[in-house]
């Protein structure tokens, strides 16, 4: 049988990770797809780089629009990242009638929706399992293995690097600088680190989730972004005082009011595994209505592991050729003309329990100050700290957590609590969940 050829735009770590992979497991690829998969030609910028695979037998070129204009190439695996000019190659290679597979989770969750109302156009699949979570199934278990599940909520470290340094800061004392320092020197964290550890490749990757979990539209504008770099090393002894991990998540939830959307820094009791997840591992909870809650784990970076989701998706491609679209797995889940309006809601308008920790003046009368201004918002204590002052300084560090009440409840104590003579600087807030369904 003539092998399925495809068109690979990237030679990077994952498109040279692919590569190897299909060498390596060929034969078996085979015996699975029933019919030989090979890598026909590749796009890359530099063709004299030195490349982490055999590239032999496979076309070089550095024009990327000749791969997706030859008629022998089925598919296109599209692993170049970035926003615009990847847009602009799948929009390519759909109007030229290949199927897609892509990792590229900024454009998903920036283009997803115009890209895959081009592909049901021109009746062709897009798979973009390697998107999030690298070598975590995530995508294919939450839009087929629970589709008899109401998803009512999710929450995952999606990335590796800010996983990394809030590991190094609890395990090692380290401050944020010296964690981003030491994931920089190991090649965990770009010299830009600002995607991975202000939140925003988190957002992307949520975005996707949300989409697939509550049948809704690509909404990347909706979320709610918010990095790990104002966490001091002091947050994270004074959680683990209290029983907490400081971990970064992302979370989905649905409810009758509308849809949350949010990454940010999160308390997590230590009797979660989420709380356990450390270095550069991902993890996601989902809890469905049938099902539960339920946990995923496993490596979200790197050649093989993003290799190993790209190939499933190349498998599940190979499988459908010639396959109706309505009888493929739609592209989120749900079909594009059945997905819901619900509201996605502001950050003022959700709900959960807080940790603050503020330095105050050592004098008489202003724990009072605070809890009255707590009172009479409603917002109650759930646990507190109150530490020694150390020799020769005047303030004093508070360390609360409160029970759940509305963001904006607390925005309001923030404000006024900050107004208070005795109260030194910002006050630290950070969110806390409990994930008790």
């Amino acid at each position: 049988m003539e092998p399925v050829k495809l068109g690979l735009l990237g030679l990077g770590t994952v498109g040279c990770g692919t590569v190897n992979m299909l060498h390596r497991a060929g034969v078996e690829i085979e015996r699975r797809a029933g019919r030989p998969i090979v890598v026909s030609r590749a796009a890359a910028r530099d063709l004299s780089k030195p490349r982490d695979c055999d590239t032999s037998g496979i076309a070089l070129t550095d024009k990327p629009m000749e791969i997706i204009e030859d008629p022998e190439i089925e598919v296109i695996v599209e692993l170049i990242g970035g926003y615009d000019d990847a847009y602009e190659l799948v929009m390519a290679a759909l109007r030229n009638g290949k199927h897609v597979i892509t990792a590229n989770k900024a454009m998903i969750a920036k283009y997803g929706n115009e890209i895959f109302a081009e592909a049901e156009k021109q009746g062709v699949t897009v798979a973009f399992e390697a998107a999030v979570a690298g070598g975590i199934p995530i995508i294919k278990a939450i839009r087929e293995s629970l589709v008899g599940n109401h998803i009512q909520w999710f929450a995952g470290i999606v990335n590796g690097t800010a996983n990394y340094i809030l590991t190094q800061m609890r395990d090692e004392g380290r401050d944020f600088q010296e964690a981003l320092d030491e994931a920089q020197r190991l090649g965990y964290a770009e010299a830009d680190p600002t995607f991975d550890v202000e939140g925003i490749d988190a957002a992307h990757k949520l975005t996707i989730l949300a989409a697939i979990s509550f049948g809704i539209p690509l909404q990347f504008d909706r979320v709610y972004t918010e990095g790990i770099s104002n966490i001091g090393r002091e947050d994270i002894q004074y959680a683990e005082e209290l029983g907490y991990s400081i971990k970064h998540l992302a979370i989905g939830q649905i409810s009758e009011e509308g849809i949350e959307l949010r990454v940010h820094p999160t308390l997590v009791p230590h009797r979660r595994l989420m709380a356990n997840v450390g270095g550069v591992m991902n993890a996601v909870m989902v809890y469905g209505d049938a099902v539960g809650r339920t946990m995923y784990y496993g490596a979200g970076a790197g050649a093989e592991p993003t290799a190993s989701a790209v190939m499933g998706d190349i498998l599940d491609v190979v499988r459908s050729l010639g396959a109706k679209a309505v009888h493929r797995v739609p592209y989120l889940g749900f079909q594009l003309n059945q997905l819901s309006d619900a509201p996605v809601l502001p950050m003022e308008a959700i709900e959960t329990a807080y940790y603050l920790r503020m330095e105050v003046s050592d004098s008489p009368g202003v724990m009072a100050a605070v809890t009255q201004i707590l009172a009479e918002l409603n917002i109650s204590i759930e646990a507190l700290l109150q530490k020694v002052p150390e020799p020769d300084q005047d303030t004093v560090p508070i360390i609360m957590l409160t029970h759940r009440i509305r963001e904006r409840q607390m925005n309001e104590a923030l404000h006024r609590m900050g107004q208070l003579e005795a109260v030194r600087g910002k006050i630290t807030r950070i969110r806390l969940e409990y994930f008790d369904d």
